[in-house]
């Protein structure tokens, strides 16, 4: 007969949970945090403690995300009684993998200010409720920061994604790395080190994650690289003779622009050129010039900055032959490859999705061919029936890469196409738009040229921001008199961001109806 020692169960009226140490970590899919959790676990019985976690799965594509639970004791040789899941105020080291993350440990009472330390990555992924918004819909970083420091006894909040990246590995290495730094356990850090030896598996390069974070944790655990300058073009271009020499030009005459819009400038002339030509690019200037003109250093130049800024993105709108160019650039596969950390020789197969409509094909044709096909519906009906499919191409197979750069060959004949007089007409009224305006509202004027920030995309997209673009501007007439109609315009331009149904501009509209 086998007989089996049983642990000492706790004493009736004993309080046990004061030894206890409840760990929240809440990742998404990706993140690595079941092996966080089999990580903290570990190191917790290589210590002498015992460990028990378990598992929330969250709801897909970033609207919840997993919470995993772990809580650890000293092995005092009775039996522990853990719980299963995390209570509101009862959380002392929460783990996010990422900052809105945090944000929502908060709102839900796992963080408090007597107890939790709060081990958060700085950086960002994007939840499909802010990617949806029209406009910027991303969440603000500033205000979670600033609460969770409020919120939390401690706070370790740095971007642990770059270590993991920057070290080859996943964000889960330099979480863990973070938890060791911040003291929040009383384990050395060498047990940690060993409990990575032994999963067996990335042991390197989760270790380099580790130590890099667990050094920025001790160190105080925050952000310390400075804000990254912005961006400044000083690589040569190359190319033929003469178009180098039609470049050199283009650039004396931005280096002869006022000091102030001169790095806008700069960047919208390389925008446009690349898209285009020199030719394109001396257009743009032009443009430009005319805008100088309404502008002065007293105001700032702000009107001419707005100015050298979406006229260059009025410029290059996004057609058939645009995306069929940027598909088939070199420097596309490279980005591919460096994204996916593709080394060597390996194949990689890619699958462009298409769906184009009649309007994308008529907005190729020559005026009088695509204006002959657009003025007929039912021609334009059988033609779409037959064109408007959901296509996919692969651009790493021969055929299919040849298809898209033959595409993109018809480049230089883009500014004799339909679309591109579409695009050209719609521009020239919109800044003739600005011209008028801000000779008479001058901040008025800079609003009207911001509203183009309104259109963009591509197909669909491209059609749903023009109509709000219209509707936006239909309401400048009844504001145009108003001494705050440059306050009034900013907001109709922001009520048509805030949704893609624009409830919000109707709102809006309707509310200068009534001025």
């Amino acid at each position: 007969m086998n007989v089996h020692a049983l642990p000492d169960l706790p004493r009736r009226g004993e309080d046990t949970t004061r030894s206890i140490i409840k760990i929240a970590v809440l990742a998404v899919g990706g993140q690595g945090g079941g092996v966080l959790t089999d990580w903290i676990t570990a190191v917790a019985e290589a210590n002498g403690y015992r460990a028990q976690s378990t598992s929330v799965a969250g709801v897909a594509q970033r609207t919840g995300a997993t919470i995993y639970y772990v809580e650890m004791a000293p092995d005092t040789g009775r039996a522990p009684v853990f719980s299963l899941s995390p209570s509101q105020g009862d959380v002392d080291i929460l783990i996010a993998a990422e900052l809105m993350e945090a944000g929502r440990a908060i709102v839900r009472g796992f963080v408090t200010p007597d107890r939790t330390t709060l081990i958060a990555s700085s950086h960002r992924v994007l939840a499909v409720s802010e990617k949806i918004v029209p406009g910027d819909g991303r969440a603000d970083r500033d205000f979670v920061e600033i609460t969770a420091e409020g919120a939390s006894h401690k706070l370790i909040c740095f971007d642990m994604e770059k270590i993991a990246l920057d070290a080859g590995s996943v964000i889960s290495s330099s979480l863990f790395g973070a938890l060791a730094g911040s003291g929040a356990l009383p384990f050395a850090r060498e047990t940690y080190e060993a409990t990575i030896r032994d999963s067996g598996r990335g042991v390197e390069a989760s270790l380099r994650a580790f130590r890099a974070a667990c050094d920025q944790a001790e160190a105080g655990g925050r952000d310390t690289a400075p804000t990254p300058a912005k961006a400044t073009y000083t690589t040569a271009p190359v190319g033929p003779a003469a178009l180098l020499d039609a470049w050199r030009v283009l650039t004396s005459r931005v280096d002869a622009l006022p000091k102030a819009v001169r790095d806008m400038a700069g960047r919208g002339l390389r925008k446009v050129v690349d898209y285009q030509d020199t030719a394109y690019g001396a257009a743009y200037l032009d443009r430009l010039d005319a805008a100088i003109a309404k502008d002065s250093a007293a105001a700032e130049w702000r009107y001419a900055i707005e100015a050298a800024k979406y006229l260059a993105n009025a410029m290059v709108y996004d057609d058939i032959i645009r995306v069929a160019d940027l598909k088939t650039r070199s420097a596309r596969d490279d980005r591919l490859r460096r994204e996916q950390d593709i080394k060597g020789d390996v194949v990689v197969q890619v699958t462009e999705y298409f769906h184009p409509r009649i309007e994308e094909v008529c907005g190729t044709l020559p005026p009088p061919i695509g204006r002959f096909i657009e003025s007929r519906p039912k021609l334009a009906a059988w033609l779409d029936r037959r064109i408007n499919k959901g296509r996919r191409i692969r651009t790493d197979s021969l055929s299919g890469y040849v298809m898209l750069w033959v595409i993109g060959t018809l480049r230089p004949w883009r500014r004799s196409l339909l679309r591109h007089k579409v695009e050209e007409a719609h521009l020239d009224t919109w800044f003739a738009t600005a011209q008028t305006t801000v000779v008479s509202n001058y901040d008025l004027g800079v609003e009207v040229l911001k509203c183009r920030r309104l259109i963009k995309g591509y197909s669909d997209t491209h059609a749903r921001s023009h109509s709000k673009y219209a509707r936006v501007l239909s309401g400048l007439p009844v504001i145009a008199s108003r001494s705050d109609a440059a306050d009034w315009l900013r907001r109709l331009r922001e009520a048509a961001l805030m949704d893609e149904d624009g409830k919000a501009l109707d709102g809006a509209l309707k509310t200068i109806a009534t001025l």
